[in-house]
Formats: structure tokens, C-alpha cells, sequence
């Protein structure tokens, strides 16, 4: 199913991160590169297919990368682009708006999202008649060790 361009910005930013997992799965991958099976651990109520299709959807878009590894069993890793990772600022707003008029003031801690490494750079651009844009960038993000463990886990 082909999905119609935005023409408002904004329109663009929620066809890229919208729907009820997607954000959920970007704040994941801040903390650091997952398996499927830590995704569907972590987001409670999301179905394999669904978490399949937002994930598929990501990776099209350039906002995270897929890493097979061949080994038996099949084992595959999710961890954001540089694409991904620019979309940091729009998940942390979205998290501290949330604690300032959603969540009660005795659960309202500080927040950040902790800031990734990013490796392997390379930019891939699209030229139209009138400028060049960046439409993806292939970098594999990597957390520290102290990302990688979630509280709770």
C-alpha cells in the first residue's frame, strides 16, 4: 500500500512517527539497540503483527535499521539511523509534555533520553531541479553499556 506525500510538515512528521507504537519504539531504541523479543517484552499489548508492520514501516523510512545476523536461530537486532536519532528532540518534547499535563505531579520526575553513539555515517541525498535534501542517513546507533539495561529488566 503506497502512502500519499504530506504537504504540511507536520503532516509529514506524524506519517513518519505516528500510530499508537511507533514513538514508543523510537524511545526504546534511544535506550539502546533491541531485539524483536525485548520490543514485544517491553511494549505490553502490541501484537507480533503490529510491532512487525510499525517496525517494517520504520525501516522503509529510514528511521531504523535491521541487522540479520545468520546464525540458527535467526537472530536480529533494531537500533536507529541518524535519521532516526534527529527525531530525539520531537520524542523528548513529546515525553515532557506528557509529564507536565498527563502524568500526576508525584510521578513527574526529570527526564532525558540518553544520547546514543552513532557510527558508520553515510548520507544518502535526492536531488530535485530546485535543491538537494538528505533523505537518509546510514548510521547504526550504539548504546553504552549502562543503556542497554532497562530498570525492571
Amino acid at each position: 500500500m503506497k502512502r500519499r506525500v504530506p504537504k504540511c510538515p507536520v503532516e509529514f512528521t506524524l506519517a513518519i512517527i505516528g500510530g499508537r507504537w511507533k514513538a514508543l519504539i523510537l524511545y526504546q531504541l534511544f535506550l539502546g539497540v533491541k531485539r524483536f523479543s525485548q520490543l514485544q517484552k517491553i511494549l505490553k499489548g502490541v501484537s507480533q503483527k503490529m510491532l512487525t508492520q510499525q517496525l517494517r514501516e520504520l525501516e522503509q523510512d529510514g528511521i531504523i535499521h535491521r541487522e540479520v545476523y545468520a546464525q540458527v536461530p535467526p537472530k536480529v537486532e533494531y537500533s536507529l539511523t541518524a535519521l532516526g536519532a534527529s527525531l530525539k528532540p520531537v520524542i523528548e518534547s513529546m515525553c515532557e509534555w506528557g509529564m507536565m499535563h498527563g502524568v500526576s505531579k508525584s510521578e513527574n520526575t526529570s527526564f532525558s533520553l540518553p544520547t546514543p553513539e552513532i557510527a558508520n555515517e553515510e548520507a544518502v541525498y535526492i536531488t530535485t531541479a530546485s535543491n538537494e535534501q538528505v533523505i537518509a542517513h546510514k548510521k547504526v546507533l550504539t548504546a553504552s553499556q549502562s543503556e542497554k539495561s532497562l530498570p525492571g529488566d
